[in-house]
């Protein structure tokens, strides 16, 4: 590590994740002086990729793993020379009744071979129209509150009057669950909806704090569409693009740099970092965190808070496969794998595994989905055997709590691979590829993992719950950083990342309207 070129800037961004990237590149952009100190050796935060299997060359998205939120507002903003590919199946479902088994495709764009799955799966085509009819109030929502995720924040009362009564009930202020079970009968129909609650979320769809609901809002909005899409390159290729956008533009990005406090009192800030044996101290006028909130306490002073620490509960596992593998169902895998494949995520498999892990259980069923990258993106593979993939494992209802016992890791990942074995005519065991010493090419993270690599308290990849993308209509919005949704109770320090109202995902928001906030203050 260096130290920075001066003692004394505009801006000090603690955390050099994909939103301080994204802050850096716009502050610079208008002729503010601004560092960034990053803890690890590297920018990107969970936005990497990395070559995670020793002999082979495929470079993995080993934490974050696609881009729905990021707006291309922000992409046209830095000039960011990023492709998001689109993924051809939305999703699979692969499902076994009475021992006969079968799977719900959708497509994208959906055409005719979703409406025969809708048809043959439930026997009818009700639950097609009553899939469309959902996504559509949905769809509506969403393109009322895309357009003001980059702009002051708007009251929930602004956007109240925008959307449907029924719609606003239905996601707002009821239950999730509440609006699934009144518009949909089949239980894995429902519970291919209810999943985009539960990402990240650990809750129930009938949680009455609508933790789950806010979960759904964000990974349903992403620039009016929801779309979820592959970074080409891998997620690093996302973090290359806005490195390269704050570096042109003039901020400075020092590496090996551990913040360990911050002080903020009236109108100036200052930043203690150091690289395990020099400590060195740079004033700023403002300090964007890009780090959870629960941290930002810490390097602000005050003591650990145990009973306020975020709770991760997610289980992700990277694979890299000789080839795909068969499904029972004989739905082609090139198909199946190249969307979101759910797996034990019926409706009602959702609510039990809760229930069990909220018992203090690892879910005797586990649910999960599973990604297939390299079909929509093969450059991440490198120089492979023909027919090698990626393959993604993001497990639900697995708080970090559960695994104090480090066994339990184990047990996860072999529940894990069992509820996608229950419907491959192939073991993933036979088609996985073994690393250069021979070792199966298997990697698991769980909460435990991602808050030693990342920091990321408690593993929680949302750095906390998540907020609404508006403020209360009584809310105090005279102040710029309270009208963008970064503000704490120091002036002079802002948030950048997940934990902003509007944070969350691979989005840059964070980044964007900390900038905002700054920016209208000069």
């Amino acid at each position: 590590m260096g130290g920075t070129s001066r003692s004394q800037y505009d801006v000090v961004v603690v955390g050099g994740g994909h939103n301080g990237l994204t802050a850096a590149a716009y502050l610079a952009r208008a002729g503010l002086s601004v560092a960034v100190l990053e803890r690890l050796d590297h920018v990107g935060g969970a936005a990497v990729s990395a070559q995670a299997f020793p002999g082979r060359p495929t470079r993995l998205s080993r934490y974050s793993y696609l881009v729905s939120l990021l707006p291309e507002t922000i992409v046209a903003d830095l000039g960011l020379d990023v492709q998001l590919a689109s993924r051809t199946t939305a999703s699979y479902t692969p499902v076994l009744r009475d021992g006969v088994p079968g799977g719900l495709l959708v497509e994208r764009p959906e055409g005719p071979a979703t409406a025969a799955s809708f048809h043959d799966l439930t026997g009818a085509d009700d639950e097609y129209a009553a899939w469309h009819a959902f996504y559509a109030e949905v769809g509506a929502f969403a393109e009322v509150v895309a357009p003001t995720l980059t702009a002051p924040l708007p009251t929930d009362r602004e956007i109240r009057e925008r959307v449907s009564a029924d719609t606003w009930r239905a996601l707002i202020e009821e239950p999730i669950g509440r609006a699934i079970e009144e518009r949909f009968r089949d239980d894995t129909v429902r519970g291919v909806v209810g999943t985009d609650a539960l990402i990240g979320t650990f809750a129930s769809l009938h949680d009455p704090s609508l933790i789950q609901n806010r979960c759904f809002l964000y990974h349903l909005i992403g620039n009016g569409t929801g779309e979820w899409r592959v970074p080409v390159g891998g997620m690093g290729a996302v973090t290359d693009a806005l490195a390269k956008a704050a570096v042109d533009a003039g901020a400075e990005i020092v590496t090996g740099a551990g913040v360990s406090a911050i002080r903020a009192d009236g109108d100036a800030a200052e930043v203690d970092f150091h690289d395990g044996a020099t400590t060195r101290t740079v004033g700023a006028r403002w300090v964007l965190a890009n780090v959870a909130p629960w941290v930002l306490r810490i390097l602000l002073g005050e003591d650990e808070d145990p009973a306020t620490k975020p709770v991760g509960a997610q289980l992700k596992v990277n694979f890299l496969l000789d080839r795909l593998p068969r499904l029972k169902s004989g739905a082609d895998p090139s198909v199946a794998f190249a969307g979101t494949l759910h797996l034990a995520e019926d409706y009602s498999q959702l609510e039990a595994a809760y229930a069990e892990a909220a018992a203090g259980s690892l879910p005797s069923h586990l649910p999960g989905e599973v990604y297939c990258h390299s079909l929509t993106d093969p450059s991440i593979l490198g120089d492979v055997p023909e027919g090698t993939h990626t393959l993604t494992y993001f497990g639900l209802h697995t708080p970090a709590d559960l695994f104090i016992d480090p066994s339990v890791k184990d047990e996860a990942v072999r529940r894990a691979i069992a509820s996608l074995d229950e419907h491959l005519l192939d073991p993933i065991e036979s088609v996985v590829s073994r690393d250069g010493d021979g070792r199966p090419c298997i990697e698991a993270k769980i909460p435990q993992d991602i808050e030693a690599d990342l920091a990321m308290p408690g593993g929680h990849i949302f750095h906390g719950d998540l907020d609404w993308p508006w403020a209360p209509h009584r809310a105090d919005l005279t102040s710029p950083a309270a009208r963008w949704g970064v503000q704490t109770d120091r002036a002079t320090v802002l948030l950048c990342g997940s934990g902003a109202r509007r944070g969350g995902a691979v989005s840059g928001l964070g980044g964007h309207n900390a900038a905002q906030a700054v920016i209208e203050l000069t």
